[in-house]
């Protein structure tokens, strides 16, 4: 397979800022780079072969604008297929099935040791890029569609409690098990409504309502009060991103439910029980836990179980890993820690289950699998963020960072499809009731 255009000396990364983007307008040189980008060159061939991708012909499924792109796959694998596709070095129309086909080939270029991404910083999306791919202007969190059908059983799970199976611990206990089946018939227009359905959903497994004490934290925006606030409840949000309280604070206000809703800026990541000793009832984590270092995931757990009230409820929506992510598929997420999660950290749904049963006195007593609504979500916000591109340049949103968002939202769904990925809603309560009387 051959290039489709020679570059001269790399003309084509001239308009990009090299102060923005080092690591894009840096190509990897060195005394065998020539013959690591042939090798990565034949690699790539044979997975887009083996992966029935066309590369030839009237209507290939991607086409290679520029020799570097393999340059970057030889010195750091699927991290330099990404920066590729950001400089413009490669293109697709149909980039989910690509990068699918590859997945699903086991495509697994050889590079060196990577060092990429760094411990959780508590920096959120900003409002200015969330509305241009959101559905509902202001929700960055995966949908739940009105046509999917809810399937419920109860089954032991195993106890990760120091001491399980002896004494007063058992060594399994009950959990609800959830599945919602895919959703249909849905269009790009459906998407507000069930990312608000989404936000509703954990509110309504919490029981939230009249005088519930809620906080949100970390803030996933303004949804979480606001419907929360609908019911008469009292939210607190908190954030460490300042950019992020402000724009809450302003979405909440014109919402009118601004006199039930404190948003508040921590000068720290999590709260200190000093200067915030407050209680609740409930407390919602939307799409956070995955955006944390191992260390950080534990101290948040720590922090919430103080933060509850004994026989309240953690309502969390989260991604999980299944036993589909080796170390092939986790390798293809180091472009969201190089550039937008640093700390990102899928755990298992066993994982989550040790997490709180470890480090807290909470246990997970329900979960909902609802993977394949959130994959037709993510499909949908790609489709509305490639929509407005016009909209992303004139807010600031240079080529580089408009090719880095269409690529992270189809390298995540098709993570979704070859069944790496699933996303789950869970009710998190106190794992031992207390005497009465």
């Amino acid at each position: 397979m051959q290039a489709l255009q020679d570059t001269g000396r790399y003309h084509h990364l001239a308009a990009i800022n090299a102060d923005v983007w080092p690591g894009i307008v840096t190509i990897p040189t060195g005394m065998f780079a020539a013959s690591k980008a042939r090798r990565a060159e034949a690699e790539f061939a044979t997975a887009c072969e083996k992966a029935g991708l066309d590369l030839d012909g009237p209507q290939p499924d991607l086409r290679v604008l520029y020799e570097e792109v393999f340059t970057r796959i030889a010195y750091s694998g699927w991290l330099g297929l990404a920066e590729g596709y950001m400089a413009g070095e490669w293109e697709s129309d149909n980039l989910v099935r690509v990068l699918t086909g590859l997945l699903e080939a086991g495509y697994r270029p050889r590079c060196g040791k990577l060092e990429v991404g760094g411990l959780y910083l508590g920096e959120e999306i900003p409002d200015s890029l969330v509305r241009l791919y959101s559905g509902d202007g202001m929700s960055t969190h995966g949908p739940v569609f009105s046509s999917g059908v809810p399937t419920t059983e109860r089954v032991y799970m195993k106890s990760y409690v120091p001491g399980a199976g002896k004494k007063d611990e058992p060594g399994q206990h009950f959990v609800d098990i959830t599945e919602l089946s895919p959703p249909t018939l849905v269009e790009r227009a459906d998407l507000g409504d069930a990312q608000v359905r989404a936000a509703v959903g954990l509110l309504d497994a919490a029981h939230v309502g009249i005088g519930t004490h809620v906080l949100d934290f970390p803030s996933s925006g303004p949804t979480i009060p606001i419907a929360a606030a609908r019911r008469s409840a009292t939210v607190d949000v908190l954030s460490s991103d300042a950019q992020q309280v402000a724009d809450v604070q302003d979405v909440v206000a014109l919402a009118d439910v601004d006199s039930s809703v404190q948003v508040r800026l921590l000068e720290s990541l999590f709260p200190n029980p000093r200067t915030w000793p407050s209680h609740y009832d409930v407390i919602t984590s939307v799409e956070k836990l995955e955006v944390m270092d191992t260390q950080a995931q534990r101290v948040y757990a720590q922090s919430l179980n103080r933060m509850l009230v004994h026989g309240g409820f953690l309502a969390i929506q989260t991604v999980v890993a299944t036993d589909k992510l080796s170390v092939t598929l986790d390798r293809c997420a180091d472009v969201l820690r190089a550039y937008i999660w640093p700390a990102l950290n899928y755990l298992t749904i066993e994982q989550l289950h040790r997490l709180f049963d470890v480090n807290t006195d909470l246990r997970i007593i329900a979960q909902t699998h609802m993977g394949s609504h959130y994959v037709e979500g993510l499909a949908m916000q790609r489709e509305t963020f490639e929509a407005q591109s016009r909209e992303a340049a004139a807010n600031g949103y240079d080529r580089v960072y408009r090719n880095l968002w269409v690529f992270q939202l189809a390298l995540r769904e098709a993570l979704f499809r070859v069944g790496a990925l699933d996303a789950l809603q869970l009710v998190v309560t106190s794992r031992y009731r207390r005497a009465w009387g």
